[in-house]
């Protein structure tokens, strides 16, 4: 369900409004176009500077424009446990069919506080989850044992990779097997 070119959304804003037509048109392009999935409010849509209202809009005008054409990955994550709870929540309450949740940006947790946040997070959903380790941004590298323990859990079903390190492929194939969705970053 989730392979081949996952596009993250921009949003579009005018006048520090959201442009609801143009993020339609552009999700619409890209499902005639062969996109196989999209990703709203990830951080390519700068989902840190997106109010509560507008993440959660941006999501619901995704789910709705692509109507189970294509999937939607929903960029719920945040450096708060609780507001990524309350996003992934929504999230699923829209009818996303995953979820991107980047490691938590700035907080620099411990790799048991990284599995706590996500182990939360798995916890009050049930839509599968993507890690987003991207420690050039984040400040933080998700370590291929914490992972592990990451992928034995319900929804946890693999990671999109922005470390920019090739070998790191191999090395989570290795260690999770074959089941573990390895999505590109770079």
């Amino acid at each position: 369900m989730f392979k081949g070119s996952i596009v993250a959304l921009i949003t579009p804003f005018k006048n520090n409004v959201l442009e609801q037509d143009k993020y339609a048109s552009l999700i619409h392009h890209h499902i005639k176009n062969g996109t196989k999935g999209v990703v709203p409010a990830g951080t390519t849509g700068e989902s840190p500077t997106l109010n509560h209202v507008e993440h959660k809009k941006v999501i619901e005008i995704a789910v709705k424009e692509c109507n189970g054409k294509i999937p939607v990955i929903a960029g719920t994550g945040s450096n708060s446990t609780a507001e990524a709870i309350e996003l992934s929540k929504h999230a699923e309450k829209s009818g996303a069919n995953a979820l991107l949740i980047v490691t938590p940006y700035y907080n620099k947790p411990t790799q048991e506080g990284l599995y706590q946040h996500f182990k939360a997070i798995n916890d009050n959903v049930g839509l599968p989850i993507i890690i987003y380790n991207i420690p050039p941004r984040s400040v933080v590298d998700m370590s291929i044992d914490t992972m592990a323990r990451l992928f034995e859990l319900k929804n946890i079903i693999g990671v999109k990779d922005a470390t920019g390190d090739l070998n790191r492929v191999n090395q989570q194939k290795n260690k999770m097997g074959p089941d573990f969705i390895q999505l590109s970053g770079e």
